[in-house]
């Protein structure tokens, strides 16, 4: 039976990450008997392994509590815990989109933070009630009246009934629990409707198929339902409804307000994109839920085995983690210097680094990446034999002939970054250095706040790590994309022994070419070992050579066994082994060792 709406709360939690998220959800779900005491681990929503070591969470998850609230009423509060990376940023927006409400969690000592501040906007948009939250105390450090002022002053909202928190100590959580009950409104949605249901998220389950985790909206979703996808236009039959209470609940069906689980046969979790709506076959809504979109790859690279015979176990491997991650994808490509490997999309930094090492820790591969790069748009001079003007480039390596290009343009973002007033000329300096424009710089307490548009291209490689370790780890960052403008860009070549090495191309702005090229080719030349002949290593763009180092010959000393004599004999062996070094040049193969690619690659942008 379909709880009555006006029970029902659906929130999510906000907040930057290491504010105390997972440990407030296990909190909850502690306090409303979720799980027993024996059955509770720290972070109990997280349930990768790399969730829990880097304290992120990476998968949106969802729980059903029950609540006997101080009214007499047992509310039924459904709470979604939301990534807080940039990253995964529609997986948010949709997560958000279920709810009425959000607990605004920001740490006592930290403060208002970046990414709590992308998300809070994202909620005031969905029109939620918020509740801010303000956690951890009790350390030494915490000053809740001057948290309690900054929430007001930049994000805007009305922090004096906030509650004061220790989701470690367990300070507090009736008090949360009271507020989400009588701040947070019921929702709202008629049983008798046609069905309307928001695909929230959806994962891989070996035992059960693809597990799609729903809103219903409007109307009522029960078991032995044929639905249709309205967005992907496919249509399936509902052999399971349930809930997490965080273990799996069975129901017979769910009502308006409610979030729960339905399996239907489908096979790949492609087909059940976040945010599609779902509708009753036989009487179908009249228009879909608005805020759909297909997600978009925005950084790339190459993964390749480092042993060259784990390709197709890297397939395989790729193919698994694909089940559960929609927004990933892949297709193969070849390389002279790395071998068979696969060309992979992904929706940022933090996503690349977590398909990586899910690949190494749970497939257990050794893997080589390129460079990352971006999607650059290319407009042609005349239109290609299937009267193409504009292409996509995702690999440098493909990047057609200078000749044929009228125009490249490159992804900008808008960042806004937060740090502490005595790191902040450091990191304007570091902006201004990747091509940034500033827009604003304002000052919140003791923290400066600045927002610069800065061209995607230059944050991809190991902005994020600079801008930690300049800051001593303090300054926080986050950004949205703003679309494409055309830039100066051309395409770096690295030569080694005058053959090109196509996975160590990029496309670089004109101006920091030279700089980026000379980096590239000092670090290679401490790293490729030395031959029996003169190894040349060179960055070039198109024809000119803008930057060369030269690794000597190992040298052999053919003129030992001479013992005093005309020097003419030291001078013919001489002379014999110059020729045979330029024949051994003209033939022989440089071998550059993995590690000098992954070294090269890791530190591609250091200069």
């Amino acid at each position: 039976m379909a709880t009555p709406p006006d029970t029902i709360r659906n929130f999510s939690i906000i907040a930057h990450i290491d504010h105390g998220k997972s440990t407030l959800a296990d909190r909850l779900i502690q306090r409303t008997g979720g799980l027993t005491d024996r059955e509770m681990s720290s972070q109990v929503l997280d349930n990768m392994d790399i969730e829990k070591e880097r304290g992120i969470t990476i998968k949106a998850q969802t729980v059903r509590l029950s609540y006997p609230a101080k009214d007499g009423v047992t509310y039924t509060l459904n709470l979604m815990d939301t990534p807080g990376h940039v990253d995964f940023a529609y997986e948010v927006s949709r997560s958000l989109a279920a709810c009425e409400g959000a607990l605004l969690v920001v740490d006592a000592a930290q403060g208002v933070e970046a990414q709590t501040l992308a998300n809070v906007y994202q909620s005031i948009e969905h029109d939620h009630e918020i509740v801010p939250v303000i956690n951890k105390i009790d350390l030494p450090a915490a000053e809740p009246e001057q948290v309690r002022k900054e929430i007001e002053d930049v994000i805007g909202i009305d922090a004096s009934q906030a509650v004061l928190a220790s989701a470690k100590s367990g300070i507090g959580i009736d008090e949360i629990l009271e507020a989400i009950v009588t701040r947070i409104p019921p929702p709202k949605g008629d049983p008798t409707a046609p069905l309307k249901a928001m695909l929230v998220d959806s994962w891989y389950d070996p035992y059960l198929g693809v597990v799609i985790l729903v809103r219903v909206m409007a109307g009522v979703l029960k078991k032995g339902q044929q639905v249709s996808f309205m967005q992907a236009g496919t249509t399936h039959l509902v052999d399971r409804v349930g809930c997490f209470r965080p273990k799996i609940e069975q129901l017979t069906d769910l009502g308006p307000g409610e979030i729960g689980f339905i399996t239907a046969q489908i096979k790949d979790v492609a087909q059940a994109r976040v945010g599609d709506t779902l509708t009753d076959t036989k009487r179908p809504a009249a228009e879909a839920l608005p805020g759909f979109k297909e997600v978009q790859p925005v950084v790339f690279c190459g993964l390749f085995p480092v042993d060259a015979n784990d390709f197709e176990k890297l397939r395989e491997s790729i193919s698994k983690l694909r089940l559960n991650d929609a927004s990933f994808s892949f297709e193969m490509e070849t390389s002279a210097a790395l071998g068979f490997g696969f060309r992979c999309g992904f929706l940022g930094l933090l996503h690349l680094e977590i398909i990586q090492e899910r690949l190494t820790r749970e497939y257990d591969l050794d893997l080589i990446t390129t460079a990352p790069s971006v999607v650059y748009q290319i407009e042609l001079t005349h239109p290609d034999p299937a009267g193409i003007t504009q292409i996509d480039l995702h690999n440098p390596a493909d990047m057609p002939d200078v000749n044929k290009i009228k125009t490249i343009s490159e992804p900008w973002i808008n960042a806004t970054i937060y740090v502490p007033d005595e790191y902040l000329g450091s990191i304007l300096k570091l902006c201004q250095d990747r091509r940034g424009i500033q827009q604003n710089l304002t000052y919140v307490g003791g923290r400066a706040q600045a927002t610069y548009e800065l061209p995607l291209n230059e944050v991809v490689f190991d902005f994020y790590d600079r801008l930690k370790s300049l800051s001593k780890g303090y300054a926080s960052f986050d950004y949205q994309q703003i679309g494409y403008r055309e830039g100066d860009l051309v395409k770096m070549s690295i030569l080694v022994n005058e053959e090109p090495v196509d996975a160590l191309s990029m496309i670089v702005h004109r101006g920091t070419a030279e700089v980026r090229g000379r980096g590239m080719v000092e670090r290679l030349k401490e790293l490729i070992p030395r031959h029996l002949f003169k190894i040349p290593i060179q960055a070039a763009i198109g024809g000119k050579v803008i930057a060369r180092e030269t690794i000597s010959a190992m040298r052999k000393d053919v003129t030992a066994k001479c013992y005093g004599g005309d020097a003419t004999r030291k001078r013919k062996l001489l002379d014999k082994q110059k020729k045979g070094k330029a024949k051994m040049r003209e033939y022989g193969s440089v071998s550059i060792p993995q590690e000098a690619f992954i070294a090269a690659l890791r530190m591609g942008d250091e200069s």
